[in-house]
């Protein structure tokens, strides 16, 4: 009798913590991801709410700093496969005993799923509709090396179809439903049709914006900054995305490659064996001093550390390189040659 009391006190704890799972929001909820999202669905929808709401854009906003830890607790947990499998089962409250090293669903035997079942309940979620998305936007963009070393911004002129109401009505969350037709004494065909509701109408017209486009400090070719469903839209489904690739436009002075700059610099024949005094403008237009006291050869490259291409999201840099060109006069009188003789002997 003690141990049925027992178990009963239990199951009534364990439902008022299933009870408040219940009410509380769920993970999926919070990223605005059914439960059978993909994980680049997932991934997805976190990278858009993160940019949405990370205290960055959000000086001073409470409420923005509260949702941003809520959508970065949702992602570590529905992003490890690990901990989806036991959130799905188990709820919040199975995270938090597996993060404690638990790992178990509760004493007696019985877990959550028990639970469920226990009280009639079926203990898994109907699968939601695969959601129809817009098509992709992508296009490539071209930024100037000043940009890409000092972080900045360019304003493109978007143009793309937007969903108007329009008169009428229109088909539309056409289903499948299946029905049972008599064909006989005794005998049943099964039949499927396609069923519709009746919308507003809708029509697409054209409208243009302009888009600025944040570029970040080292961003390297190839990468893209997106406007998350801002691509081409579709009926009853979410629209694309606007994607923005990257590419580093050419440059008088340097050249990239990677996170290192490349460039070329003339010195004169007297420079090459005496040294020189120079420095070259970067970027950002402070000075690098190339100056030597020794001899340069033709086509010699010499390494600047750290002066090169930031790297994206970090403090290093990469490397200038500089290639010296040694121009050579075009003509010299006997007397040059003969005092060029006795000095070099």
């Amino acid at each position: 009798m003690a141990y049925q009391i027992a178990k009963l006190v239990f199951l009534l704890c364990a439902l008022s913590h299933v009870l408040a799972a219940i009410a509380a929001k769920s993970y999926y909820d919070i990223l605005q991801v059914p439960k059978s999202a993909s994980d680049e669905q997932i991934k997805r929808a976190y990278r858009k709410l993160a940019l949405k709401y990370h205290p960055d854009k959000n000086p001073g906003n409470e409420e923005a700093t509260k949702r941003f830890s809520e959508i970065s607790n949702a992602y570590e947990v529905l992003s490890d496969g690990e901990k989806r499998n036991i959130y799905d089962r188990h709820g919040e409250e199975g995270i938090k005993q597996h993060m404690a090293g638990g790992g178990r669903g509760g004493g007696m035997g019985m877990n959550m799923q028990d639970l469920f079942s226990f009280f009639g309940g079926g203990g898994s979620m109907e699968e939601e509709e695969t959601i129809v998305k817009g098509d992709d936007v992508i296009v490539d963009l071209d930024a100037t090396l000043e940009d890409l070393y000092m972080g900045g911004s360019l304003k493109v002129w978007r143009e793309k179809n937007v969903i108007k109401p329009a008169p009428g009505k229109r088909r539309c969350n056409c289903r499948n439903e299946v029905y049972h037709k008599q064909i006989g004494p005794g005998m049943f065909q099964q039949m499927t049709e396609q069923v519709c509701e009746q919308c507003q109408n809708i029509k697409f017209e054209r409208e243009g914006y302009f888009v600025t486009v944040d570029i970040e400090k080292g961003m390297q070719d190839g990468q893209e900054v997106v406007f998350y469903e801002d691509g081409e839209p579709v009926v009853d489904g979410e629209p694309g995305d606007l994607k923005f690739r990257i590419r580093t436009a050419p440059h008088d002075l340097f050249r990239r490659e990677g996170n290192d700059l490349h460039t070329t610099v003339t010195i004169t024949l007297v420079q090459a064996l005496v040294g020189f005094e120079k420095t070259v403008k970067h970027l950002d237009e402070h000075l690098v001093d190339i100056s030597t006291k020794g001899i340069t050869k033709p086509k010699e490259v010499r390494k600047f550390k750290g002066e090169g291409m930031p790297l994206h999201f970090s403090t290093k840099k990469g490397d200038l390189y500089i290639q010296f060109e040694v121009l050579f006069p075009t003509s010299l009188t006997e007397n040059q040659k003969q005092k060029i003789k006795e000095t070099l002997g």
